[in-house]
């Protein structure tokens, strides 16, 4: 492990030779896309133990969030990491067969993960525990004061894995999706059930609440882990909140201009937030028609949350960097306008995450054939394509301006990759932000993992390669006529390899015997 494919080396080692370093002035912005998509996914697997050079120390399968050890010092997120995860197991599936063993070992971690106790509770009896946001990278507890719990990675590990075990599936190895993927998946699953109308921190680790970005990720993991359940022949507990999840998710977070990034909560924000972008990408699935209760990204309201949310940071005094730039162009975008982290800069992931949220749109419309454009996304589209209306823009007709405006929308996703190329470093790494001020230098934690895997995913999307549907051509799920809380008692139980003995991460083994060897044995050596 710990290499790229011969494609990947290929790609990267042509580039290299003619010279293509952040060089889209001669060559173009595919160019650096392609370049940096190869230094990305590399850069991802630096980052996983036990082999990555920047992850010493890490146990196999352990994704770190970044190899820095201050401001912040960045162990495992369980968001981090089965996002990231996603992304690999994506790629996976679009050829690069030589991320497999990473993926079987993100399994076997978590498997151990799930039964660590932890500040946030106990694995046993009532699944608490698995609201801790990280660890340590030898999977041991972190006792830092943090914000607990989170909501998003029981959530965001179930769809990853979720997303493997449909592939075990569809290559006849229906048995071990079954018995040693599945247990993980069930876990989460009933956490997601059990806790989703109950408040915890956001994606940012700072607002207790309840969040967009968490709701969304947990009305997929509830819909995808029906369905593989259904599959397997077996129950998912929990599952049955997701028409509840739904109502809550479409009724609670709209404002009337846009969706609010956090709700119940004691924050005084304007409320455009990052989250709501990123949360659609989360839960992109191609074929789902645009008014889905997941809120996709060509839905009406995510455009124009977009929109309000983009435009809150076009204002020179707050962002420098955007400084002259018209509103019909890509910026450098940050989390939320009221940010003091680091005094509030642009994030290489949202800036990124924003292309990606365009081309997912985009390739929506393509694949319905139409384009349906309301009151509420109007502003959206006039800011790009002036001469846009309120009404459907269908593909067929000799006068269709169908085309004209996706590729506005395409051009539009492109200025903000172009954002992107243009504060990446030569050698193209990787932080968290990059300055709002001149020099425009790079901040915060080194080499962010989920920096490198929102560029990887935001390519793939560019590349027209998207990952498998979720959403049935009946939609994700029937919202209910009323909304109502409620939560389903989870059934948690550690999960364990198939064939191994039934032991959890934490118990003493005794080994009784009447031989000397025993007594010999160096656990270190193996």
């Amino acid at each position: 492990m710990g290499n790229l494919s011969t494609k990947s080396l290929t790609r990267l080692s042509v580039l290299a030779a003619c010279g293509l370093v952040n060089a889209s002035g001669l060559y173009g912005l595919d160019a650096f896309v392609e370049k940096q998509r190869a230094i990305s996914l590399q850069g991802v697997l630096n980052n996983i133990g036990p082999e990555g050079s920047r992850a010493p120390g890490a146990g196999a399968g352990v994704i770190i969030a970044s190899p820095s050890k201050e401001n912040p010092n960045c162990d495992t997120w369980t968001r981090d990491a089965s996002l990231v995860m996603k992304m690999l197991i994506d790629e996976f599936l679009l050829g690069e067969e030589q991320l497999e063993p990473y993926i079987e070992d993100f399994v076997l971690s978590q498997a151990v993960l799930q039964t660590v106790t932890n500040p946030s509770g106990t694995f046993l009896p009532n699944g608490e525990g698995l609201g801790e946001p990280k660890y340590n990278v030898d999977l041991s507890r972190d006792n830092e004061d943090w914000g607990r719990p989170q909501h998003d990675g029981p959530a965001l590990r179930a769809i990853a894995l979720v997303t493997y075990s449909n592939w075990l599936v569809s290559q006849g190895q229906k048995d071990k999706a079954k018995t040693v993927v599945w247990p993980i998946i069930s876990n989460d699953l009933s956490y997601v059930g059990q806790y989703w109308n109950s408040t915890g921190f956001e994606v940012w680790e700072e607002v207790l609440g309840s969040s967009v970005f968490t709701t969304q990720n947990q009305l997929r993991a509830l819909v995808d882990g029906k369905a593989l359940a259904e599959t397997l022949g077996v129950t998912c507990t929990g599952c049955d909140q997701a028409p509840q999840v739904a109502c809550f998710l479409n009724q609670a977070f709209w404002n009337g201009e846009f969706f609010t990034g956090n709700i119940n909560s004691k924050e005084k924000r304007k409320g455009n937030d990052a989250n709501t972008m990123l949360g659609s990408n989360s839960i992109f699935d191609v074929n789902a028609k645009c008014d889905d209760p997941s809120i996709q990204p060509c839905n009406s309201r995510a455009l124009s949350s977009f929109k309000a949310w983009v435009d809150a940071f076009r204002d020179p005094a707050l962002y420098p960097i955007n400084e002259g730039i018209p509103q019909s162009k890509g910026i450098a975008l940050g989390r939320y306008v009221e940010d003091v982290y680091f005094d509030g800069n642009p994030w290489y992931l949202i800036t990124a995450g924003a292309a990606e949220f365009l081309y997912n749109a985009v390739s929506q419309w393509k694949t319905q054939g139409a384009l349906s454009i309301d009151e509420t996304s109007l502003g959206f589209f006039k800011d790009i394509y002036p001469a846009a209306e309120v009404k459907t823009y269908r593909s067929k007709g000799k006068q269709s301006e169908f085309p004209l405006i996706l590729k506005t929308v395409t051009e539009y996703a492109d200025s903000f990759v172009e954002i992107v190329e243009k504060y990446t470093p030569q050698d193209g790494s990787m932080t968290e932000q990059f300055s709002k001020i001149a020099p425009f230098n790079p901040l915060s934690a080194t080499h962010l993992t989920w920096s490198y895997a929102a560029f990887v995913s935001m390519a793939e999307r560019r590349a027209s390669q998207f990952p498998p549907s979720w959403v049935s051509p009946k939609g994700s799920v029937a919202l209910p006529e009323q909304c109502a809380p409620g939560s389903t008692k989870g059934i948690y139980a550690p999960a364990t390899a198939a064939g191994a003995p039934d032991t959890h991460f934490g118990e003493n083994l005794l080994v009784a015997g009447n031989t000397a060897g025993p007594g010999s044995w160096v656990p270190d050596n193996g």
